[in-house]
């Protein structure tokens, strides 16, 4: 993918570039380059006119590890063992969770241009159009029994607001366990697996996917998204890339040493569904009460009848009056 990434960062500025411009700067023939740009083609839109070459319809920003590496504070970028910066995966967490069967010492991560089997919550495919999007695994080891990992997509949640609201953005808010909307739409999501001894070691692999650009939607998406371009907020996809690494280096080191306890209270600050009427769905359960946010380790309270109950994420879906949210 070497060469198609040399020409993708020649077109990245939207303008045309001839065949023979290419051919040039990748040391290579016209007819090598026409067999790039159809390749690169399965991904992106690529427009081409006789006589001015060949454009990208919309500029894009690639990933660089260094750009990424550069803008993470030194004591954080020093606790990696690695960083990673590929152009096109099945899927990052799939990655990370490979790696975690070495059992590292130290934090890992990943991040994608495009993913061919990207997934969310529940099996859900995720819309992974190339260079638009911000797609990440973090792999944490934690010193920690794998209990106590409940709670974690619940701290990444909050961290990821307080990221997005720092940054300018408004409105949006956190929907039990896992996702990120704005406007009523999801804007991010995020999916935590899970490897290691029952007593510890645990290792968390920590997947966030944030909609940069969505472009073109694809018949099958099944729920209303929406894009960072869309909400006014401006940002570099390495400064965000670079920002959300620092952010989860630092969130797991708090969580290891305090748990969720310090997340709760702040959850509440962006929890859409607070004191509103839900229904929980999943296999064999159907219930239906007031939510009344978080526990301590992830659980959403949920009043029935005036009497306050429990229930975790596994394969329980949050809606809200009675309609898919």
């Amino acid at each position: 993918m070497a060469d198609l990434t040399q020409v993708l960062r020649v077109l990245s500025d939207g303008r045309f570039h001839s065949g023979e411009e290419l051919a040039r700067s990748l040391g290579c023939s016209r007819s090598a380059v026409w067999k790039h740009i159809r390749q690169l083609r399965e991904h992106i839109d690529i427009h081409a006119v006789n006589g001015r070459g060949y454009r990208l319809q919309v500029p894009i920003e690639l990933l660089d590890r260094e750009l990424i590496l550069d803008a993470v504070a030194p004591p954080q970028r020093d606790r990696l063992a690695a960083c990673k910066v590929l152009d096109v995966v099945q899927s990052t967490n799939d990655l990370a969770m490979l790696a975690a069967e070495d059992r590292p010492r130290d934090p890992m991560a990943w991040f994608a241009e495009t993913q061919t089997g990207g997934r969310g919550r529940r099996g859900r495919t995720w819309h992974s159009p190339y260079a638009r999007n911000l797609y990440f695994s973090f792999l944490y080891p934690f010193d920690m029994p794998m209990l106590r990992l409940a709670g974690l997509s619940i701290a990444v949640g909050v961290e990821l607001a307080g990221l997005l609201a720092e940054l300018g953005l408004q409105g949006h808010g956190l929907k039990w366990p896992n996702d990120l909307h704005w406007d009523g739409r999801k804007l991010a999501g995020i999916l935590i697996e899970a490897t290691g001894e029952t007593e510890g070691p645990a290792y968390a692999v920590i997947g966030v996917g944030i909609n940069l650009d969505l472009g073109e939607l694809p018949d099958w998406l099944d729920q209303p998204v929406a894009s960072l371009s869309e909400t006014g907020v401006e940002i570099s996809r390495n400064r965000l890339a670079a920002t959300l690494l620092g952010r989860m280096l630092d969130m797991c080191k708090r969580y290891e040493a305090r748990g969720l306890e310090p997340f709760v209270q702040r959850w509440a600050e962006y929890d859409l569904y607070r004191d509103r009427a839900v229904r929980l769905s999943g296999p064999g359960l159907q219930q239906e009460g007031i939510a009344r946010g978080v526990c301590v380790d992830g659980g959403l309270r949920l009043e029935v009848d005036g009497v306050e109950r429990v229930f975790y994420a596994g394969e329980v879906s949050l809606r809200s009056g009675g309609a898919d949210a």
